[in-house]
């Protein structure tokens, strides 16, 4: 079975890369571990954990999406709701609560949902974001629970995979055939650690 890790990293969009160092690095505290570039594009990753990075491509002509309140429905086209960062601490969520109010940024009062306490926020990109805190005695990682009343059938077969739900693979890409073909970011390998 394929073991995931987490997410590697997360990638959105930006037409102001400045103003979304400002927020990312300077405000919320994500260090800018690593940035590619050429003309018309960049790309630039901040660090939320080990192992975990947030990444923005920076085109020109992206203009911030409209805010749109956590977790309310819409219509029409739409693939992402807001983005869920989790913190340490209880107090990490109200100096976070405490810095962006001081930036100027909307952040609601922190929510208690049961298992996680939460504040509410969007970054300079219009990006929705949810600053979140394991709280109570209850830990979805560990005891997978479903309270929907009327969940759909196939909810119903439970939280593990269910095998036999796709096409089996019958001829997998033998050790001879695998190949990795260059992409973006090589010379992030030839350079100096860090140029300023």
């Amino acid at each position: 079975m394929i073991k995931f890790t987490g997410f590697h990293h997360l990638a959105l969009a930006t037409g102001d890369m400045d103003r979304t160092i400002r927020f990312w690095r300077d405000l919320v505290g994500l260090p800018l571990v690593a940035g590619l570039g050429k003309p018309g594009a960049r790309q630039y990753f901040f660090e939320l954990a080990p192992g975990s990075l947030l990444g923005f491509f920076e085109w020109p002509g992206v203009e911030p999406i409209p805010e749109k309140d956590h977790g309310y429905p819409t219509q029409g086209p739409f693939a992402f709701d807001h983005l869920a960062l989790g913190v340490e601490s209880e107090n990490d969520l109200w100096e976070l609560k405490d810095r962006l109010e001081a930036a100027g940024f909307w952040v609601s009062e922190p929510m208690d949902h049961a298992f996680i306490h939460s504040i509410y926020a969007f970054d300079p990109n219009g990006v929705a974001i949810e600053f979140a805190h394991q709280a109570g005695g209850w830990d979805p990682h560990h005891q997978p629970r479903m309270v929907d009343r009327q969940p759909s059938e196939v909810a119903r077969e439970g939280a593990l995979p269910q095998p036999g739900r796709w096409t089996a693979v019958e001829e997998p890409t033998t050790a001879q055939e695998r190949r990795v073909y260059p992409g973006e970011g090589l010379d992030l390998l030839d350079k100096k650690p860090w140029r300023g």
